[in-house]
């Protein structure tokens, strides 16, 4: 188990996204699903808004004084799964400690726990006024993040078989021997047509 946490308020508060990020698939196995202990969570002074022309949320700090974002705080997460997490939030977010309060089985605040979420830093021209609904995501916009379609997770892909690849991408399925092969079917048709 992890010794990381983080909060989520978005697209991550779904198992089966959260699970795709850190694992690479949307079904893992018993044991991962049991090193993270996941609990709903209460972010006071902050205030989440859809993403313009987006499925994900972005949470920005509020000086109203009811702000907050209801979401997730999870446990048992590794440096390995904040590196993918870190990836999949891209650069227009930025990784930054916080203290919601943890929520019990009835919807009451308790205690209040250190944390990190990703907080948006890109202009925030880039947000809607309403507020993101996580359940109208999951009623019609997950099976985009879930159903097969991995656009979403290609770049954390990628990322993650540069990192683990011993050969550097020079091995068979490296992303460098893929250029070569293209390059060298390029030149192999430039040779044949000049017959």
């Amino acid at each position: 188990m992890g010794d990381r946490s983080a909060f989520f308020y978005g697209t991550l508060m779904a198992p089966q996204v959260l699970h795709r990020v850190i694992y690479g698939t949307t079904t893992p196995t018993s044991s991962q699903i049991s090193r993270l202990k996941i609990v709903p969570a209460l972010l006071n002074r902050y205030m989440r808004h859809r993403v313009c022309e987006c499925d994900y949320p972005a949470v920005i700090p509020s000086k109203a004084p009811n702000a907050c974002v209801r979401g997730t705080y999870v446990q048992g997460l590794t440096a390995e799964d904040q590196w993918r997490l870190d990836l999949f939030e891209g650069d227009q977010y930025d990784r930054v400690k916080v203290r919601p309060r943890l929520l019990d089985e009835d919807g009451q605040e308790m205690n209040e726990i250190e944390t990190e979420t990703y907080i948006w830093i890109d202009k925030e021209v880039g947000l809607e006024e309403g507020e993101w609904d996580f359940e109208e995501f999951r009623r019609e916009k997950m099976r985009r993040w879930v159903g097969g379609n991995d656009e979403e997770y290609q770049e954390v892909d990628e990322a993650v078989r540069e990192r683990n690849d011993p050969t550097g991408g020079r091995g068979a399925n490296g992303h460098i021997t893929e250029k070569l092969e293209i390059r060298n079917k390029d030149e192999e048709e430039v040779l044949g047509s000049a017959v």
